[in-house]
């Protein structure tokens, strides 16, 4: 060892070459060091439910649970209260990275009309994009048998055909008809326990069913306290169903109610 270090004292070129090596490494953990602090690598928070609460209590939950939100958009939904929180991105309980913006759509104090967009031809999943960067909602799925499978056949507003360009009350519900083969028509139940209504509904809709019959705890009595209830039982979990199916849920403000995990 101690002639290696005689043979790097006297040979400069390798005694460079061993220094910049170092200096390299050096660099790299420093870097990296570095990276995960700035970008919090790898610490992750859950994203909070901030349905129906204002944008500064919001902003209040969202400094507590170390996120961020910003209001993005604004929805018409005639019985909630004007200015709170309708619908977020990502969905409440995600897994996001600490420091994340969660994107908010309040309810707006007055009505304000959107141009319905042309959802022909697309899938579900494409549909219900579609519709919320409008500012619209995705209602009941009326599935037909076709071979176009998965894509949308019409569209309706409260029973009545809407066209492509036509205006419609932000916030409105959008029941689509969808094509199905006879051979691809199964899916699987989710678990919704747990989530509050709107949240329930997305996550029926992302396997392709419906929310059938709903049943309210007498605890809930105003459209506000229907809005915070969460739904503590459900029929069908992990069950196969036809596509389109209804599934009736049970919702509550007393979550001593929900199942233990």
């Amino acid at each position: 060892m101690k002639r290696l270090f005689m043979k790097l004292k006297d040979n400069w070129i390798a005694r460079n070459l061993l220094l910049a090596a170092a200096f390299i490494i050096v660099l790299i953990i420093s870097a990296s060091i570095l990276l995960r602090v700035v970008t919090k690598h790898g610490k992750t928070v859950t994203a909070p439910d901030f349905t129906n609460l204002t944008v500064a209590e919001a902003q209040e939950l969202a400094h507590s649970s170390h996120v961020s939100v910003k209001v993005v958009d604004s929805v018409f939904v005639r019985r909630l209260s004007g200015g709170v929180v309708y619908r977020q991105l990502p969905k409440a309980g995600s897994k996001v990275k600490e420091g994340r913006s969660i994107f908010l759509t309040i309810n707006s104090v007055v009505p304000r009309k959107v141009v319905m967009p042309n959802l022909y031809g697309y899938s579900v999943t494409e549909a219900r994009s579609e519709l919320q960067n409008r500012g619209l909602n995705m209602g009941y799925l009326n599935y037909v048998r076709d071979i176009a499978t998965n894509t949308v056949l019409e569209q309706m507003v409260d029973g009545v055909e809407v066209k492509a360009g036509d205006l419609v009350v932000s916030g409105s519900t959008v029941d689509l008809t969808v094509a199905v083969a006879s051979e691809d028509n199964r899916t699987e139940v989710p678990s919704v326990i747990g989530l509050k209504y709107v949240s329930a509904v997305d996550a029926l809709h992302d396997k392709f069913l419906n929310v059938g019959t709903v049943r309210f705890d007498p605890d809930i009595r105003t459209y506000a306290d229907s809005v915070n209830a969460v739904v503590y039982k459900q029929e069908a979990t992990g069950q196969s169903r036809s596509l389109g199916s209804r599934i009736a849920i049970s919702l509550t403000l007393d979550t001593s109610k929900l199942p233990a995990k």
